[in-house]
């Protein structure tokens, strides 16, 4: 009995008393920032990104924005109804499970590469 008890709380703790990872920060663009000499897109290659890390956009808030948007408003460089705009030039965004994306709200700056998709994955569990 004692050991089924044991065996009982190990379970729990498995499956209840999991703890995900520490969210990892991302400067955005790295030391460049948020701008529009560099492919945002080319940046999130060769990086894992999970729901909860956060994005910090660093940038000149007299030239350049970041809005969160739907995938239309990714593709065609437009704000979806329910974008988010932030502007502050110093911006921490959390990304949430799945697809995330991202523009600059002036068309030809998102259309030359000041925009971004991430897919962030389930985070990690440590017991």
């Amino acid at each position: 009995m004692r050991r089924r008890a044991i065996i009982m709380v190990i379970l729990m703790v498995l499956q209840f008393g999991a703890i995900h990872s520490k969210p990892t920060t991302y400067m955005v663009g790295d030391e460049d920032g948020w701008d529009s000499g560099l492919d945002m897109e080319g940046w999130t290659k060769g990086k894992t990104f999970h729901a909860g890390d956060f994005l910090v956009f660093t940038y000149d808030d007299q030239q350049f924005d970041v809005a969160v948007v739907n995938q239309t408003g990714h593709d065609s460089c437009t704000l979806n109804e329910g974008a988010k705009v932030f502007h502050s030039g110093n911006d921490k965004i959390q990304l949430a499970f799945g697809a995330n994306y991202f523009i600059d709200t002036v068309a030809d700056l998102c259309a030359i590469g000041m925009k971004m998709a991430i897919n962030a994955t389930a985070p990690p569990l440590s017991v």
